[in-house]
């Protein structure tokens, strides 16, 4: 049983490490980057000390490590677990336990700062104060919002009666968010920029990428349009054995069986048009 003082509570009890790392590998897959790039604005990025904040189990650092391969990419996450599995999968990147209110560099030691959902987690003044503090004069912080989106879920992966018996079934314990302080300080598209103006930030733009996620649709190779089903399915499987519940085994069964009937069809041709459209925000500023 995990204590309080535990550095795991986000991936064990927030977000599972298969559920983040492929959403995300999605997300910032190569075909997207453009999308990014433009707002990014950081050329080439030869020679620049890149830090990423709250890097989660790292497939934004293993995106970057791809798009600035000049860059030097170090990464950081409070999540033991996350780390642990970023530097056994992800080469590359540097990656290290630390806290994003509590950064474990010296002053000006970073030309970019980068943060990819994080930003609604951490009190603002720390948030934006440490990343100024070790950014070098003229350095550029980059900040990643998700906004809301669109989903649309497959007739085939519909939540079952045993599924839905099964949720309704768990007891309804202290809200997990509030409990493990998700959340606590969210902005809206305007207020984002603006904090980071109050916080010392100068020429701060904004920009938006959308992620389309439909596997049917014939732009997406199959071996993406299948990961992005692998990534559904990791997600509805590390939800279930979060519960800890003794009939976990059942519904993980369940589960199973519902995306191998979506990969089969989609093999077959037989389209269902599913999908999940992320919006990204991206604010950025310069010291």
């Amino acid at each position: 049983m995990m204590n309080e003082n535990s550095n795991t509570i986000w991936s064990e009890h927030v977000q599972g490490i298969q559920t983040l790392y492929l959403s995300r590998k999605l997300r910032f897959h190569d075909m997207f980057f453009e999308q990014y790039k433009e707002t990014f604005d950081l050329g080439r990025g030869d020679g620049m000390k890149i830090l990423e904040i709250g890097c989660g189990p790292g497939a934004l650092a293993e995106s970057l490590h791809r798009w600035y391969p000049g860059a030097q990419i170090t990464a950081i996450d409070r999540d033991s677990n996350f780390i642990s599995f970023a530097k056994e999968h992800i080469a590359g990147v540097d990656f290290r336990e630390g806290d994003a209110v509590r950064l474990p560099f010296e002053d000006e030691s970073f030309d970019v700062t980068i943060s990819n959902t994080v930003q609604e987690h951490v009190e603002p003044a720390a948030f934006w104060g440490e990343q100024r503090r070790v950014l070098k004069p003229g350095g550029v912080c980059i900040c990643l919002s998700a906004r809301k989106g669109i989903h649309c879920t497959a007739p085939c992966l519909e939540k079952t009666e045993e599924e839905r018996a099964f949720w309704e079934s768990i007891p309804q314990s202290e809200d997990e968010l509030e409990k493990f302080r998700v959340c606590r300080f969210p902005m809206s598209e305007a207020e984002i920029p603006a904090s980071m103006e109050e916080n010392g930030f100068t020429d701060v733009t904004t920009g938006y990428a959308v992620i389309d996620l439909t596997p049917d649709d014939p732009k997406y190779p199959a071996k993406l349009a299948e990961l992005m089903m692998e990534a559904m399915r990791q997600n509805d499987i590390e939800a279930v054995e979060s519960t800890r519940s003794d009939h976990a085994e059942e519904i993980l069964s369940v589960i199973n069986s519902k995306y191998e009937e979506r990969l089969r069809l989609y093999r077959e041709g037989r389209k269902q048009w599913d999908t999940s459209v992320s919006v990204t925000m991206i604010i950025r500023g310069r010291k």
